[in-house]
This record gives C-alpha cells, sequence and structure tokens, in this order.
C-alpha cells in the first residue's frame, strides 16, 4: 500500500445535528464562562464505518485532517475566533493519551494530603506567580509548580491520564479565568465531561466495566505559503 492510500483509507461523514449536553447545561455554561472557556471550548461529531484497529491511529488521523469532509466543517479556535480549517494538515503530531480510569476517587488523594479540606474547600496559600498564572491555592500550586510538596503527589504516568488532563485544563482555565474556592464545582465538571467524551463497556470476557474510548492528543499544522 502506497503511502498516498494509506492517508486516504478512511472516509468520514459530518454529524452537525447531535447536541452534548455538557455544552447545553446553563450551570455548566455558566461555569465555563467564569473560567474564561465558554468561547473556546467547542465538542463536534464525525463518523467513519470502516473497520479500526487501535495500532491504525496514524493512519485514521492522518486521513482525517486530509478529508474534504473535515477540511470543510472541522472548525478551529483562534485569536480571531472560530473558523474552518479550509485546507489540508501539512503535518500531524499524534499522542496517545491514556484512558483507563473509572472512578473519580482518582482525585481523593488530594483530600488526603493537604490539597483539598475534607469539606472541599481548597488549601490557600500565598501568592505566587508562574508565567500567565496567579497561584493562590494547593491545588493550581500542584498542577504547576514542581517546587510544591504535592508535585509528586500523582505519578508523570498518572498526570497522562486523560482524567486528569480534564481537571488540569479546567482548574487553570481561560485567559480570563475566575478561580473557585472550592473543589466541588471543578470534581462535577470533570465527570461531567469525562462521560460525554468516554465510552465504558462491560466486555464479555470480565464482569467489570472498562474504557473502550480510544484519545489522542493532536497537534495539526497548516502551510499558508
Amino acid at each position: 500500500m502506497t503511502n498516498s492510500e494509506e492517508i486516504t483509507c478512511f472516509t468520514f461523514r459530518h454529524v452537525p445535528g447531535k447536541t452534548f449536553s455538557f455544552t447545553e447545561q446553563k450551570d455548566n455554561c455558566d461555569f465555563l464562562m467564569k473560567w474564561g472557556m465558554k468561547d473556546t471550548l467547542k465538542i463536534q461529531l464525525f463518523s467513519f464505518d470502516q473497520a479500526f484497529q487501535s495500532y491504525q491511529y496514524k493512519t485514521l488521523i492522518n486521513s482525517f485532517f486530509n478529508n474534504p469532509t473535515i477540511i470543510s466543517n472541522l472548525e478551529i479556535c483562534s485569536a480571531n475566533g472560530w473558523s474552518r480549517l479550509g485546507q489540508k494538515a501539512s503535518k500531524v503530531d499524534i499522542e496517545i493519551v491514556p484512558c483507563s480510569l473509572l472512578s473519580m476517587e482518582f482525585f481523593d488523594r488530594l483530600k488526603e494530603n493537604g490539597v483539598i479540606y475534607e469539606s472541599g474547600r481548597l488549601y490557600k496559600c500565598f501568592d505566587e506567580y508562574y508565567e500567565n498564572f496567579v497561584i493562590s491555592d494547593e491545588l493550581r500550586k500542584m498542577l504547576l509548580l514542581e517546587e510544591s510538596d504535592n508535585y509528586n503527589l500523582y505519578s508523570p504516568s498518572e498526570k497522562e491520564q486523560f482524567l486528569f488532563c480534564l481537571l488540569k485544563h479546567l482548574c487553570l482555565g481561560g485567559k480570563v479565568c475566575q478561580f473557585e474556592d472550592d473543589f466541588g464545582p471543578y470534581e462535577d465538571m470533570v465527570k461531567k465531561l469525562y462521560k460525554e467524551l468516554v465510552c465504558a463497556q462491560k466486555l464479555p470476557d470480565s464482569q467489570q466495566p472498562r474504557i473502550v474510548s480510544s484519545v489522542y492528543k493532536v497537534t495539526a499544522y497548516v502551510s499558508y505559503f
């Protein structure tokens, strides 16, 4: 099979009528607005009919960014707002994002190690500055500063988990972010978004459910010259 054939072996269909409860519910939208993320977070759905094996992920994703339907319908966010992709990607970087966690108990150690109180309130700290962030609590300190006593509370492999990535993304927020004093809103929003994006099933060979979704971090480059 040639490279050209490999890239075009998957075809895609845009599903514009699909609604996502996470972005439709008013409470969720209010928090996203408060955290400076409402105008920069969007979920779109595209489908494909061909059989897919996990080892084919590079072929699938390269095919995705070179497909006419995607080029015409995929929306991207820039400093000027949202616009269509409009052209094929000249280069695509792909990272597998581990996604195997099934319980929010993953975050229990935050209460056990002085990051949040039993009540859910965040432990406060003296203000520190990191890049464009003002750090005023132990949660953001753990997420951003290597010198934090809790920086290694989660191992490097645990920090790669999709669930942890969602927490970090929502906690740090957008450019204009009003931080929470309580962990509850972050935990609730992470749980809702995770359930919206990830599928768990009980498989025939096991009585325990497991994640059947695949998650990738993709950076696509386009050439304007």
